[in-house]
């Protein structure tokens, strides 16, 4: 029987109740810590319930113990990500990170899941990140003479933790900085929008690419099997309006309806983040077993 590969959880707030509630489904993954720094946090009361070892003593938890596992992912802030991985990197530590710090690899399934082979830490991006980047990557590699880059996600209010609200600045900067690595296009922006409205929304992505022509019959193949690699590891992601060109600009539009682990349905925003670092932990754990076979 493979052994599984053992993984920390440091952040209980959305993301990391999120995640947890995934990687106990993983055929891959265990969870052998989940950590927090509230001793009353409702992520940390959800572990002990499902019976996962928990820590309310942040980062201390795994210095003490490091041991404990193999892989940390970080769901905790862009800031907090800053200190944390020199102290998990002194440790040989694999670190994923799920806030937008942009120290790691940044990492796309659908477009470079492998790099999490060759690197210690990767880069999650951000939630518009994943949803946008592989749209983009696909208009890019179909489409000459692209001037221009815009993303903007639309999410549900409730969604949205401490630590997303605090990183809006390290999101923009973060989301802008993937497109432009993973397309080649200097001029990129991307937009956030937390929306309250009641019934809560669910996540919409729509990325434009100005371009003086477009040769819609050759990217229209592409993002389909884009969306359907997507859609292997995050099940809600669906185009909502296939490629458009109109005003010198192509549009592509997606919506992300979550699988409802730990928020609602409408929360896509944390699925497709978690989704994704789990595709890539996931193949680096087929890969560690392939290797020692």
């Amino acid at each position: 029987m493979n052994q599984k590969l053992k993984v920390a959880i440091l952040g209980s707030g959305n993301i990391g109740a999120d995640l947890l509630i995934k990687i106990l489904r993983s055929p891959s993954l265990e969870c052998t810590l989940f950590i927090g720094r509230n001793p009353d946090s409702s992520g940390l009361a959800r572990a002990r319930a499902l019976g996962v070892p928990v820590s309310a003593d942040g980062i201390q938890a795994i210095l003490r113990n490091p041991d404990c596992c193999e892989v940390v992912f970080d769901a905790t802030s862009a800031g907090e990500h800053l200190k944390h991985w020199p102290l998990l990197r002194a440790l040989g530590k694999r670190v994923v990170d799920l806030t937008p710090s942009r120290v790691g690899t940044m990492v796309v399934p659908a477009i470079n899941a492998h790099a999490f082979h060759d690197a210690d830490n990767i880069n999650m991006i951000s939630c518009g990140g994943q949803a946008s980047t592989p749209l983009a990557y696909a208009i890019a590699q179909t489409q000459p003479g692209i001037e221009y880059f815009e993303v903007v996600s639309s999410i549900a209010s409730l969604s949205a933790g401490p630590a997303t609200r605090a990183n809006i600045d390290e999101y923009i900067d973060t989301t802008e900085t993937a497109i432009r690595h993973f397309t080649g296009c200097a001029a990129t922006k991307a937009i956030l929008i937390l929306n309250p409205a009641q019934p809560s929304i669910h996540m919409q992505t729509t990325v434009s690419a100005k371009v003086a022509t477009a040769d819609l019959d050759r990217l229209r193949p592409v993002i389909d099997r884009m969306v359907a690699s997507i859609q292997h590891y995050v099940p809600g992601y669906q185009m909502v309006v296939p490629p458009v060109f109109e005003h010198n600009r192509i549009v592509v539009m997606v919506r992300v309806t979550g699988r409802g682990d730990f928020l609602p349905t409408y929360a896509g925003n944390l699925d497709i983040i978690n989704c994704a670092a789990i595709a890539a932990t996931e193949q680096f754990a087929r890969g560690r077993r392939t290797v020692a076979a």
